[in-house]
This record gives structure tokens, C-alpha cells and sequence, in this order.
């Protein structure tokens, strides 16, 4: 394939374009539409509790949409199972993901469960260590929930600040990775508040087929793409954070299927990707 070579113009100008900046901000007022649409288009919206002006999460939206009603995000991701349009996940850090983008990340699901990958992470060790427990904490929150972590009737006591989390948390936590619950909403200081995810998410979206791991990560590599525009293998894998032996392979394949165009961006010491559909806006984005 032929490789294509752009300046560092063109490829901040593809770049800006693939984040949404390529297009004025709505003459209207927007609504529920605006900001699914927009959240669609990044594939991801990065949650974060920091508040300065406002929690994070909120200023990307404002940064493409103008003064939208925040409303609509929170109905969106944590109102009655009839409104969601997202669903919390560990994509990017803790993130809110498209309903549809659901299927696409349940081998990371299954590999939690079955504590694969990543089985050195706290939740992990706590899941081989405390089993039982985890099973007495589900048996509650089926029978009580939704129930935030502090209201689990053993959660016991914490081990610090911020991260020191006590075992009632690391077992909702584990659970949550392994998407056996979800966010049914946040309250109080953006404290989560987990359900078993068949009663928060929509049957109709929980029905969708699985695809193969191989699949999904090619598909969350092309999302990728098509947010980033034009962007490193780096770039690729940690949008969504996957890993490096998940990404090598299906990147080349991926390439060999047209949907990653090899692209050579000056100044960059390393090679490129390009999405073969993205904008090329003649000039600079404001």
C-alpha cells in the first residue's frame, strides 16, 4: 500500500477535525441528540471526579457544543433504563461508552472474570483471595440493590484515602470489570452506585452478539482511528487502552484490509496510521 506523507499542518488539521473541532458549535439549542452524537463521534467520554469548574467530563462536551444542558449527559448515563444511551466501563480509565460499543468490550469482561491479563492488579489478588466474600456481596446487592459501596451492610473498613479502598469496594470493583454490575447512577459526591447490569442496561443491548476478542479489537483499533485521524500505534492502542500483543497483530491486519492507511507525518519518529475516511479540512481549524 501506498504510503502517504503529510505535513504537520495537515495532520493537525485531520486531527482536529476527527475530535469534532472541524465544524462550528450548533446555532440552536442543542439537546439530547447533540451530545450522543458527539460522544458517538470520540467513541469515549473520559469520566473524572476532579471539579474545578465543573467534573471533567462535562468540558469536552462545552468545548464542541457550546453551553449545552448537562442534563442530557446525565440522563444519558446514569437515568431510568429507558434513557440510557451509555454505560460505564474501563476504556480509557474510567469512561462513559456508547450502548452499542457494549459487545465490543466483554472479552475484556470474560478476561477479568476468569482473572486473565492483568492478574496483578489489586481486584485480581482480592478475587483469588476472597471469593467467598465477593459471592456474599452479590447475594446482597441482588437482593438490596442498587447499593453504593458504603451502604453494603460488611463492607469493612477503609484502607486509606482515595484508592484505600475496604473490601466491600474491591469486591463491587472486581464485579464491575468483570461486568457482572454496572453504574446505575452517581450521587452525592459522584459516589457510584452499582445494580446487577440486567437491570441497568437494556435487554435489547445485552442481547447483541459477542464478537470474537480478534473482532472487537480490530473494531475499538478503527474507532480509534476515527477519532485520532491520523495517529501513532501507541496512539492506536491506548485510546482504548488495549495491549501491545492485542494490538501488533490485528494493526496489520487492519492494513491489509484498507482500513488503516500507512502514513508518514513530518517530524514524527514514528511511523503513522491514517483513517482512510477522515476530513482533510484545506485550512487551519480555529
Amino acid at each position: 500500500m501506498k504510503l502517504e506523507r503529510l505535513s504537520v499542518a495537515r495532520a493537525r488539521r485531520i486531527a482536529l477535525a476527527a475530535q469534532g473541532f472541524g465544524a462550528a458549535r450548533p446555532e440552536r439549542t442543542t439537546n439530547a441528540g447533540h451530545v450522543k452524537r458527539t460522544i458517538d463521534q470520540l467513541g469515549l467520554l473520559q469520566i473524572d471526579s476532579v471539579n474545578v469548574l465543573t467534573r471533567a467530563h462535562y468540558l469536552p462536551l462545552f468545548s464542541r457544543l457550546g453551553n449545552y444542558n448537562a442534563s442530557h449527559l446525565d440522563r444519558g448515563a446514569w437515568g431510568r433504563k429507558s434513557q440510557r444511551q451509555l454505560f460505564e466501563f474501563w476504556a480509557h480509565e474510567a469512561s462513559l461508552l456508547p450502548l452499542s460499543s457494549h459487545p465490543l468490550f466483554r472479552w475484556r469482561m470474560q478476561r477479568a472474570e476468569k482473572n486473565d491479563g492483568d492478574g496483578k492488579g489489586k481486584v485480581h489478588v482480592f478475587r483469588r483471595e476472597k471469593a467467598d466474600y465477593i459471592d456474599e456481596v452479590r447475594r446482597e446487592l441482588a437482593d438490596r440493590g442498587p447499593l453504593a459501596a458504603s451502604e453494603l451492610s460488611n463492607g469493612g473498613e477503609r484502607r486509606g484515602p482515595w484508592w484505600g479502598w475496604n473490601d466491600g469496594k474491591l469486591a463491587l470493583e472486581w464485579m464491575f470489570r468483570a461486568g457482572e454490575v454496572t453504574t446505575a447512577t452517581r450521587r452525592g459526591a459522584f459516589e457510584r452506585v452499582y445494580d446487577l447490569t440486567e437491570r441497568v442496561l437494556p435487554a435489547d443491548v445485552l442481547g447483541l452478539p459477542t464478537p470474537s476478542a480478534e473482532d472487537a479489537q480490530r473494531e475499538l483499533l478503527r474507532m480509534s482511528a476515527r477519532a485520532l485521524g491520523v495517529a501513532t500505534e501507541t496512539d492506536l492502542r491506548d485510546y482504548f487502552r488495549l495491549g501491545v500483543a492485542d494490538t501488533k497483530g490485528r494493526l496489520a491486519e487492519l492494513v491489509e484490509a484498507g482500513d488503516l492507511v500507512p502514513a508518514e507525518v513530518e517530524g514524527w519518529t514514528r511511523p503513522a496510521y491514517l483513517d482512510p475516511t477522515a476530513r482533510q479540512p484545506p485550512r487551519s481549524i480555529p
